[in-house]
């Protein structure tokens, strides 16, 4: 859609940008424009901001949903055309969302809630229905290089409280930290939640759950929960023998 695009980002939003786990080449490999229309005026006043790299889109609906609910201090900036993006939802104030340039999320969903971050470093291709999910002050940052197959699931939280009746201790995941290192192959299905750190080069097999796990560089893992299949991998986007 048509935008009307401001001044160049500002020091402040560089800075909380870096702290969220943003390379500064990613920040320095184009120009970001804040977007002054058509968000309302509120979402200004609100210290609100939406940034547009050169070649930047989202598609009409999905600015008119990060208007649909009040927030403040949120920070999103956006690299590729997402034309073929289907959702990206704000949950509350202080959000981050930086999706980067070459990023390709057919028919996936983004959601960040309150004091919150998505950081996606391109490239990122995600064939079909990727949901990323980070809330109650959770995180996930992923590195360049990554292939998704269809349907994987980042989520830092379950959404749901989990508890222990004796004690009434949560167990589950809340406001956990994910982090996906580069050149990470993630098979269909494949679900990546609570407190987890995939290492650089890591396969992760169709249908498998890392769960609160530190994955080693270059390992392959597999099944629910996942473990080691084989260490010391490599892999390559071409499919030769």
């Amino acid at each position: 859609m048509n935008v009307t695009r401001g001044e160049l980002m500002a020091a402040e939003h560089r800075g909380r940008l870096r702290a969220a786990g943003v390379e500064a080449e990613s920040l320095d490999a184009t120009e970001w424009r804040a977007v002054t229309d058509p968000l309302p005026e509120w979402w200004h006043e609100d210290g609100n901001v939406l940034y547009f790299a050169d070649e930047a889109d989202l598609s009409k609906e999905i600015i008119e949903t990060l208007t649909m609910i009040p927030v403040r201090n949120v920070l999103i900036a956006i690299g590729s055309e997402m034309h073929l993006f289907r959702s990206l939802l704000i949950g509350g104030d202080d959000a981050i969302v930086f999706i980067d340039q070459n990023v390709k999320l057919t028919a996936g969903e983004v959601y960040c809630g309150a004091a919150s971050t998505v950081v996606l470093h391109g490239p990122v291709t995600a064939t079909r229905c990727a949901i990323i999910d980070a809330r109650n002050g959770g995180s996930i940052v992923a590195g360049a290089d990554q292939l998704w197959a269809a349907n994987v699931y980042v989520a830092t939280d379950d959404m749901h409280r989990l508890e222990d009746r004796a004690t009434g201790e949560r167990i589950n995941p809340f406001g956990a930290h994910i982090r996906i290192g580069s050149h990470v192959w993630l098979g269909r299905d494949a679900v990546i939640t609570g407190h987890t750190d995939v290492g650089d080069g890591v396969v992760v097999a169709q249908l498998s759950l890392v769960r609160g796990q530190k994955i080693a560089d270059h390992a392959a893992v597999a099944g629910i929960p996942a473990r080691v299949v084989r260490e010391n991998v490599g892999w390559t986007e071409e499919d030769t023998p």
